[in-house]
């Protein structure tokens, strides 16, 4: 009974006790406290508006939404990022070679200071350190289309 019982109690103890996290998405990675002030908005605010699609890990939905996290799309403009979080996206795009066709809805509803937060979370987590990406320059990159566009 006394080894029944402690099993019990270890089991518990083993399934109750904190795993340890695979989720490369944290803010722990950013030490900048500037980029902090942004980013802890930015975190929530992405998962909110964009993570159901991009997913909260950002590799996206197989071949039908890209990932955003490791993607030579995502990381070669700023520019072009926050201007398709504002306007959408409606064209064929090349992902890591992947092609994806499905259109993705804009969020105008999103004030620049909010795009600046998302934007300013994305660019410095998997490895990057884009620093603060201000409201100013959201406003800036909203007010003309990027290349392509």
């Amino acid at each position: 009974m006394k080894r029944l019982l402690w099993l019990m109690l270890l089991s518990v103890g083993i399934s109750c006790s904190p795993k340890p996290s695979n989720d490369e998405n944290t803010l722990a990675q950013i030490s900048d406290p500037e980029v902090m002030k942004f980013a802890v908005t930015g975190k929530q605010l992405y998962e909110n508006y964009c993570g159901n699609c991009h997913q909260n890990d950002g590799k996206g939905l197989g071949k039908l939404i890209p990932p955003l996290r490791d993607a030579d799309y995502f990381k070669a403009s700023v520019h072009r990022t926050v201007w398709i979080m504002r306007h959408g996206q409606k064209d064929e795009i090349v992902v890591n070679g992947q092609t994806y066709n499905q259109a993705m809805p804009g969020n105008p509803q999103l004030k620049p200071l909010e795009i600046a937060q998302i934007a300013t979370y994305l660019y410095n987590i998997w490895g990057m350190k884009e620093g603060v990406i201000s409201s100013p320059e959201v406003e800036k990159y909203l007010k003309e289309a990027p290349e392509g566009f």
